[in-house]
C-alpha cells in the first residue's frame, strides 16, 4: 500500500509544472569526461580525464585518440572528393566523347533513310534488276516452260531478299557497298546467262518454224513434184526411142 501511494505522488508530481521542470533538468547530467572524450574524438582538441582511468584500462587509445579524431578524417575524405572532381569530370567527358561517336556509328549502320550507300548503288542495282526480271518474261514468249521460267524467276526472288536483307542489316555503309556490289555483279552475271538462254530458244524456235514451213511447202507442191517426175521420165524414154540401133 505504500509503494502504491508512492508511485501515485510520483505520477503527481511528474505531472505538475514543476515536476516536469525537474524532470528535464535532471535528464541532462553535465558528465566533463564523457563531453572531452567527445571533444578528443570529433576535433582531437582535449584531453581525456580521468587520465588515470585511460593510463591503466586504454593507454593505447589515450596516446593515440587525438590523432584518430574525426575532424581529421572528414578533411582528408574532402580532400580526396575534391581531387576526384577532376577525374569525374574526366571520364563524364570522354563518357560524353564516347556516345556520340556510337551515336554516328549507329547512323552510319542504319538503314532506311540513313543508308547512304543505297542512294550511291541503289539506281544502278536497281536497274539492272529490271531489266533480269524483263528478261525473265520473256522465256514464255519464246517458247519456254513454265518450269524454266520458275527457274529464272527464284533467283530473282533471292536477290531481291538480298537487297532488303542488306538495307535491314546493321552494318557500316562502307560494307553496305560492298555487299550491293556483290549482288550487282550476281545479277549482272545472270542476267548475260539469261539472254544466252534466250538467244538460244529463239535460234531453236526459229529452226522449228523453218523446218515446219519446208515440211508444208513439201506437202502443198507434191502432185507438181510427181508430174515433174513423169514428164523427165517420158522424155528420157523418147529420148532412148529415136536412137538408131547399131549391130
Amino acid at each position: 500500500m505504500k509503494t502504491k501511494n508512492l508511485l501515485l505522488g510520483g505520477m503527481l508530481l511528474l505531472g505538475s509544472p514543476a515536476g516536469w521542470a525537474q524532470g528535464v533538468q535532471v535528464s541532462y547530467e553535465h558528465d566533463d569526461a564523457k563531453m572531452n572524450q567527445v571533444t578528443v574524438m570529433e576535433s582531437g582538441t582535449g584531453t581525456l580525464s580521468p587520465a588515470w582511468y585511460y593510463n591503466t584500462l586504454h593507454e593505447n587509445y589515450g596516446k593515440s585518440a587525438a590523432s584518430k579524431n574525426k575532424t581529421l578524417f572528414r578533411t582528408t575524405a574532402g580532400i580526396n572528393l575534391y581531387n576526384q572532381k577532376d577525374k569525374a569530370e574526366q571520364i563524364d567527358s570522354a563518357l560524353v566523347k564516347r556516345a556520340a561517336v556510337e551515336a554516328l556509328n549507329v547512323a552510319d549502320r542504319s538503314g532506311g533513310a540513313l543508308d547512304l550507300a543505297w542512294k550511291a548503288e541503289g539506281p544502278k542495282l536497281s536497274e539492272k534488276m529490271s531489266g533480269y526480271l524483263t528478261n525473265i518474261g520473256r522465256v514464255r514468249t519464246i517458247g519456254g516452260s513454265g518450269e524454266e521460267h520458275d527457274y529464272w524467276m527464284q533467283y530473282y526472288n533471292v536477290y531481291s531478299c538480298a537487297i532488303r536483307s542488306t538495307q535491314d542489316a546493321y552494318m557500316p555503309n562502307a560494307q553496305r557497298k560492298r555487299e550491293y556490289l556483290r549482288i550487282y555483279e550476281d545479277v549482272s552475271r545472270k542476267n548475260e546467262l539469261l539472254v544466252n538462254y534466250l538467244v538460244r530458244l529463239s535460234n531453236s524456235q526459229k529452226v522449228d518454224e523453218l523446218l515446219q514451213q519446208a515440211t508444208q511447202n513439201l506437202t502443198a507442191n507434191k502432185p507438181d513434184i510427181v508430174k515433174a517426175a513423169m514428164s523427165r521420165w517420158k522424155a528420157s524414154g523418147m529420148r532412148t526411142s529415136s536412137r538408131p540401133l547399131q549391130n
